[in-house]
């Protein structure tokens, strides 16, 4: 396989030029989340259908050239697993991609069951990937030999599968579809952990009372301060689990959190006091200052959860018919939204947040047949 380090600002604008007139390119990159407390972007994969290039983005210090080759709303850029990448990317460079293909998204409406990018190497090519270095820490420099040739190896077949997905999509007359949800995916952005209280980032903490947020979020706060100044991710500093835990408990000494699941004696040791200090300032803040929760409640309109079952089981005999799993035809807080609005005409089903036009296109009019029939009067 042909690859090359591109490794300082004049290297990067000579390939830039070089690819300028490629109508399609793949692209990956490689971050450090596993490793340290502010992930970021540590390498840069990119390939055309005979070559690849590495692009180190700690030598340049003019990314520019790249930005302005993958913004062009004309050449199409071809990911696999895209959405994190267009966050990444735009969220270290202000790099915006214009116009992309998602091998991943793809391969589901295909109906593929293993949509991994291994698997679909393996499936099409027989090329198995080595995945050693999937959890590698790719800040550290220099890059070595097994590394560079491992990132390469992720962008150097991707057109050619891209190609055979395409071919896919076009006989089930899919292609739209793929297309509308990879434009949306080019909009995504990284969302500032710090406009919001850290525990809606928690999972389960929609369980919890005001108080037992009060005490979750302290916890968090803590953990975040720690994994900033040891810069280290915040769930190799404490898990989640066992915060959860003695937020719901309400644990106040140090003696009631030995035996936490998750909660290891020397976790225990290092930061017992701080995190009976974090549950005490839960405790003690007033009633008008606890947090809550946000809830989206549903009106609570007659036959709201009838449609809802109704809607449900038409959707998982509609999954079988065409092949697709029930979430891509329509997932659940997609039928929640349609048996809330209970839409009357095409252009109010269309008008429904987060639905897509080949939704609407493909199982619409169905669907308002299937609402007039449980409007009717029993």
């Amino acid at each position: 396989m042909n690859y090359s380090l591109i490794e300082n600002n004049l290297k990067l604008e000579t390939l830039c030029g070089h690819l300028a007139k490629e109508p399609e390119l793949a692209m990956d990159l490689e971050a450090d989340s596993l490793h340290h407390y502010r992930e970021k972007v540590c390498l840069l994969q990119l390939s055309n259908r005979t070559d690849t290039w590495l692009i180190d983005p700690f030598a340049i210090s003019d990314i520019s050239p790249l930005s302005r080759l993958l913004a062009e709303p004309e050449r199409l850029i071809v990911f696999h697993g895209g959405d994190y990448d267009i966050r990444s990317l735009h969220r270290d460079f202000r790099i915006t991609v214009n116009r992309m293909f998602d091998t991943m998204i793809a391969a589901q409406f295909t109906g593929a069951t293993e949509f991994g990018l291994a698997a679909l190497l393996r499936e099409n090519f027989g090329i198995e990937l080595d995945k050693r270095f999937q959890k590698a820490d790719w800040s550290k420099r220099p890059l070595t030999l097994e590394m560079a040739d491992y990132a390469a190896n992720d962008t150097a077949n991707l057109l050619r599968l891209a190609d055979i997905l395409r071919n896919k999509l076009g006989e089930l007359n899919r292609s739209g579809w793929v297309e509308e949800e990879c434009a949306l995916v080019t909009t995504n952005r990284v969302q500032n952990r710090s406009d919001t209280s850290l525990f809606m980032h928690c999972k389960g903490a929609g369980r919890l009372t005001p108080r037992q947020l009060a005490i979750l979020e302290e916890l968090l706060q803590l953990r975040e301060l720690q994994a900033s100044e040891m810069d280290r991710p915040v769930f190799k500093v404490i898990p989640s689990e066992p915060l959860m835990f003695i937020s719901e408990k309400q644990l106040q000494n140090i003696q009631d959190m030995y035996g936490v699941p998750g909660l290891t004696t020397r976790l225990l040791n290092q930061y017992g006091t701080k995190l009976v200090e974090a549950v005490k300032r839960g405790m003690n803040l007033s009633e008008r200052d606890l947090p809550s929760y946000p809830r989206y409640k549903t009106e609570s309109t007659p036959g709201i959860k009838t449609r809802l079952s109704r809607l449900k089981q038409w959707r998982e005999g509609y999954s079988k018919q065409i092949g697709l799993p029930t979430g891509i035809i329509a997932p659940n807080w997609l039928l929640e939204r349609i048996a809330e609005h209970n839409p009357s005409s095409i252009e109010r089903l269309a008008e429904l947040q987060g639905i897509r036009q080949w939704q609407v296109n493909l199982w619409g009019k169905d669907m308002l047949i299937l609402l007039a029939k449980e409007n009717q009067p029993k």
